[in-house]
């Protein structure tokens, strides 16, 4: 997969010299998408010997084509990945040990570059997205060397390679399943490199290692094939190195908030998040480029957008920080300080870069191109004028909209005119069928890898990887991607396929559209779909080329009064940008050019940043809060539970005994209970509240539904028969006067249990001290609703049931900022065996709390009242 023999062919054109004499120095290109990797390729081949070069792209879509493209121009180059963290530097959440393991081998790939002799380097290329280059990371990530292990070697001891891995920060378990951990178990030491696909157990016997393997997570069994040897690298960026144990410490008395994470660093044990402390215990964050050599280039690719998506990152990171440490920080001596973390702006990289050299690459015109006359430069002037603007005149390949035949007469033209075509795909079948294809048509057209010039008349189709297509004058070359010439990218690179899908699910497929049908486009919003329709154009420029194109006819509000409504023809390959309207009915449609669209999507997106930054404050406080610790089981609680008339499966038994921890914990409770319908989520409900009113405090039951409140009614009542415990509903369905009833005795503390519907939620109810708020089906709820109730109190205990939890809850439940139980055991259909029990209203425990007895019960007999 190489097309190498395009570079020499554009360097030895008369166009590229201007630009080939500003190789050695700082400069702006102006380029069309295509040639963007082509025009870096002709600028190394210029400067001396290999060349390390940094390629800054606005996302990560973006660098990942860009690695294709530059290992199809450069197929002798080393290309590296240097990805992003998956999370904002200041979040209390952990990039994956996959992601900082590829970081640190790109950085030390970097640092062996820079001591290898020039003559026995290779040209390098790294591409980061815009994020990765501008976060700081900390100065000292080449200098712990990776653990090598070999097979037959000797002088290897457990406990010192046990030692290193903590050191490298990572996590010793009793069971390695993820990246980043290790565990030993006599002289067996299992770890999941950083990087690896397997996790490898190390077999010792004495100092001596007998075999390295691969083993599944599964279930840990090995495989049959010796590995030789293995390397392990750091897992973490933040090295719990002697310093950071000591400036742990020293923190521990200055943040008491932090002492739980703080203390676990301390002692070099990894937890968590603890990358964000990294601006206050590491002595010195640094810019990427500082790990750069020092005659490095650093090319930054549509430098617009880069600019735009930094300042937007700083702005998003400025905005989460002050929300996410505010309330962590409550109550300690100075404010932490973490700016140092902060994203860079492009402007600092630039500055901070050194004297590497810095090049831009950008799609808009500016200043005079390569073949005007009207300035020349001397060599002398061009190395006197540093950040000149140069562009270079070629045209992109004109879209066909999936039409074999304007794309073949579009070669065939190019190949009549003496031009030298090159046509790109990923799969060799493609290629053959590309082939098939212009050869039927009179092309001049061969399968083969370019590795030469091209040769002029001549069709070369061939497999490689490019972002575009173009077409340079000069020296008559054009170059077809896939997605131009079968109108669209067919194949996918190797990384894609391990990725999850990120577009959304409701796409159009306009064969299923019907007249009237609401769509929604992402840049003039929503419409009504008209037809579907077929127009001929034209492709434009010199060797223009009509085809037929299909086209959904889209109709907007009207501009002006009783005018007919605007027209949109969107293109059938430019459907990515519609998606179906999933609102209510009877939507307004906008009005294309004005400004109610941009400020709908403005106002959205900043009511969700208002919500997410409400969402941040409230955990934190709920966190740094110290909540209500509910006493141990009364016997009361033990006689209802052993009522149950039916067998508890094991996973509610461990269910409901990690919920009473929660409840016995001071921390607040914030538990997602997931289990599918008739698993047993009520009863582990039931008990939770039974608990709570036992200890004096009151309990929201906050159902979906009316049918809901009466169903949970008829069963809290059938088991707190016999118990002193007042229940009551709130809903539609209640009269007035029974309303107002319940939300007195809400206010008044003689109502313990009520089980209700929104209208919980509704302004007037005023609770005198509710415990524990119990949300079944929250998947139903709105993240207003659900946390609504949770500012009642901020440190009131919360059990959210679901059978089909929605992401959000499942997210924060996986990242820890909730708990989560679930039940995946079917009850068994036995019962218990009968038995009587008294469940007389005399009390028979002493009273807590100041109660007026053991269940908070007005009963007549309560003998310690």
């Amino acid at each position: 997969m190489t097309i190498s023999g395009i570079i020499p062919a554009l360097s030895r054109a008369s166009a590229f010299d201007r630009v080939l004499r500003a190789a050695p120095r700082d400069a702006d290109f102006s380029v069309v998408d295509g040639l963007r990797v082509p025009l870096l390729g002709a600028l190394l081949a210029e400067r001396n010997g290999p060349q390390c070069l940094f390629v800054i792209t606005a996302t990560g879509r973006e660098a990942e084509a860009v690695r294709g493209a530059v290992g199809s121009y450069l197929p002798d180059a080393e290309v590296l990945e240097f990805p992003a963290w998956e999370t904002l530097p200041h979040e209390r959440l952990s990039p994956s040990a996959q992601t900082v393991g590829t970081r640190i081998a790109t950085l030390r790939k970097l640092a062996v570059w820079q001591d290898t002799p020039a003559a026995d380097r290779r040209t390098t290329v790294v591409v980061a997205s815009v994020r990765a280059a501008l976060q700081p990371i900390a100065s000292n990530l080449t200098s712990l060397a990776p653990i090598v292990l070999r097979t037959d070697s000797r002088g290897n001891d457990l406990g010192t390679i046990a030692g290193q891995l903590v050191d490298m920060a990572y996590a010793r378990v009793d069971l390695v399943t993820r990246r980043g951990e290790f565990a030993v178990r006599g002289g067996i030491l299992d770890v999941f490199p950083p990087t690896a696909d397997h996790p490898v157990r190390v077999d010792f016997f004495g100092d001596e290692i007998e075999a390295i393997k691969a083993f599944s997570v599964a279930d840990q069994r090995t495989t049959e094939d010796d590995l030789g040897s293995v390397e392990l690298t750091a897992s973490r960026e933040l090295l719990l190195s002697d310093d950071v144990r000591q400036r742990a410490r020293e923190m521990l008395h200055e943040f008491p908030n932090l002492s739980q994470m703080l203390a676990k660093i301390a002692e070099g044990i990894p937890v968590e998040g603890m990358e964000s402390l990294a601006p206050a215990l590491v002595q010195d964050l640094v810019p990427v480029t500082d790990y750069l050599p020092d005659d490095g280039v650093i090319a930054v690719l549509s430098p617009e957008r880069v600019s735009g998506r930094a300042h937007s990152l700083a702005e998003t990171n400025t905005e989460f920080l002050q929300a996410a440490w505010s309330a962590a920080v409550a109550g300690a001596q100075a404010p932490i300080d973490l700016d140092a973390g902060n994203f860079l702006s492009v402007q600092q990289l630039k500055n901070g870069r050194g004297q590497r050299t810095w090049w831009t690459v950008s799609p808009f015109d500016s200043g005079l191109d390569e073949g005007d006359t009207e300035r020349v430069l001397t060599d002398a002037e061009a190395a006197a004028e540093a950040g000149e603007y140069i562009r270079v005149r070629a045209e992109s390949v004109p879209s066909f909209a999936g039409s074999a035949d304007g794309a073949i007469a579009h070669v065939k033209q190019l190949a009549d005119d003496g031009w030298a075509v090159v046509v790109t795909a990923q799969g060799q079948g493609l290629v053959e069928r590309a082939v098939q294809v212009l050869a039927d048509a009179g092309v001049a057209a061969r399968a083969e890898t370019l590795t030469a010039p091209p040769e002029p008349g001549v069709a070369i189709v061939t497999t490689a990887v490019v972002e575009a297509g173009f077409a340079i004058p000069d020296p008559r070359i054009a170059v077809v991607s896939e997605a131009e010439f079968y109108g669209r990218s067919v194949q996918q690179g190797a990384r894609t396929v391990k990725k999850l899908a990120s577009r959304r699910k409701n796409v159009v497929d306009p064969l299923q559209l019907k007249p009237g049908d609401v769509v929604v486009h992402a840049t003039h919003g929503i419409a009504k779909f008209v037809e579907l329709v077929s127009r001929e154009v034209s492709s434009g420029g010199r060797n223009a080329v009509k085809t037929q194109r299909e086209y959904l006819v889209l109709e907007y509000a009207p501009s002006k009064r009783n005018y007919p409504g605007d027209k949109l023809f969107v293109p059938t390959d430019q459907l990515d940008q519609l998606s179906r309207y999933v609102g209510g009915e009877n939507p307004t449609l906008s009005k294309m050019g004005g400004s109610d669209w941009s400020a709908a999507k403005s106002k959205a997106r900043k009511a969700v940043r208002d919500i997410a930054v409400d969402l941040v404050k409230l955990y934190s406080a709920r966190m740094a809060s110290k909540g209500h610790a509910f006493g141990p089981d009364t016997p009361w609680q033990r006689e209802l539970e052993e009522a149950f008339p039916f067998a508890e499966t094991a996973d509610q038994l461990t269910t409901i005994d990690e919920i009473k921890r929660d409840m016995e914990s001071p921390i607040p409770m914030d538990r997602l209970l997931s289990g599918d319908v008739g698993y047993g989520k009520t009863e582990v409900a039931i008990r939770a509240a039974f608990k709570a009113v036992q200890d004096g405090k009151q309990v929201a039951v906050l159902v979906p539904t009316t049918l809901l409140v009466r169903q949970h009614m008829e069963t809290f009542q059938e088991r707190f028969a016999g118990f002193p415990v007042h229940l009551r509903a709130l809903s539609r369905f209640q009269s007035e006067k029974e309303s107002k009833e319940t939300i007195a005795g809400l206010a008044d503390g003689t109502v313990d249990i009520v089980i209700g519907t929104h209208r919980i939620l509704s302004q007037g109810i005023q609770f005198k001290d509710v415990g524990l708020v119990i949300i079944d089906e929250e998947q139903r709820f709105g993240v207003e609703h659900k946390d609504q109730l949770k500012k009642l109190k901020t440190n009131v205990d919360v059990l959210a049931m679901s059978a089909t939890p929605i992401p959000r809850s499942l997210e924060m439940a996986v990242t820890g900022i909730r708990e989560m139980s679930t039940l995946a055991t079917r009850p068994r259909t036995a019962t218990r065996s009968s038995r009587s029990s008294d469940r007389s209203r005399t009390c028979r425990s002493p009273p807590r709390s100041g109660a007026s007895c053991c269940a908070r019960a007005r009963c007549s007999t309560c003998t310690t009242a």
